[in-house]
């Protein structure tokens, strides 16, 4: 009856210790198993859509849902062409207080800029501060005070002389501005403001479109 109760005893132990083995066993590759998981599944690219590449735009997340960014913007694109305009976060606030000021995009004003002077780098010696190229004409040039009365005064103008009479993209306000361009001016200045629409210089040359000037036009 012992011999029968210690065999029995044997067989138990050792059927127990193998169902233990085997799980312990089956458990830990199991738990392996969902980490290498776990691991592909965050390194994994999300696969775009077909509307993402087809439009980059889609992909880039523009900083100008922060409006305090848009100093910035400026003063960066300011800085990046070596303006004379100094200290470019002044500037960069100024051009952006006259933009509201007249409900007009905040890129505008130093896109036209760019194209006509160079952000101020190529300028009449009779007018250094008529940046934008406003009020050139035969009988002479018109010249300000200041960079910052040049950007009011066009900003003034373009507000009532052209968006308010309905002209509300670049190539638009070419037709007026510059009759005689060929959509050269509307070319380029395009392309500045998608520069800074994405605050990238290569982005700028890759995703230009005819640009709405009131597209981030601040509400009063």
């Amino acid at each position: 009856m012992k011999k029968f109760f210690f065999v029995f005893s044997w067989l138990l132990l050792s059927t127990s210790a193998v169902l233990i083995g085997t799980s312990a066993y089956s458990f830990y590759f199991l738990a392996k198993d969902n980490s290498l998981s776990k691991f592909e599944l965050t390194q994994t690219p999300k696969i775009q859509s077909p509307q993402e590449s087809k439009n980059p735009s889609m992909l880039v997340t523009t900083v100008m849902e922060s409006e305090d960014a848009r100093g910035q913007i400026i003063a960066q694109f300011l800085e990046r062409y070596n303006s004379p305009m100094e200290p470019y976060d002044f500037y960069g606030k100024k051009i952006v207080e006259i933009a509201d000021r007249y409900q007009i995009d905040f890129r505008l004003l130093p896109a036209i800029a760019m194209q006509e002077s160079g952000l101020c780098k190529n300028q009449n010696p009779d007018a250094p501060h008529n940046c934008l190229g406003f009020g050139i004409h035969k009988s002479g040039t018109l010249d300000f005070d200041s960079y910052e009365d040049g950007f009011e005064r066009a900003g003034r103008e373009l507000k009532a002389y052209y968006i308010d009479k309905g002209l509300v993209t670049v190539e638009q306000i070419e037709s007026k501005y510059t009759p005689s361009s060929n959509g050269s001016w509307a070319n380029s200045v395009n392309q500045w403001m998608a520069e800074m629409r994405f605050d990238d210089r290569q982005m700028g040359r890759e995703n230009k479109d005819n640009a709405s000037v009131i597209e981030f036009a601040k509400e009063k």
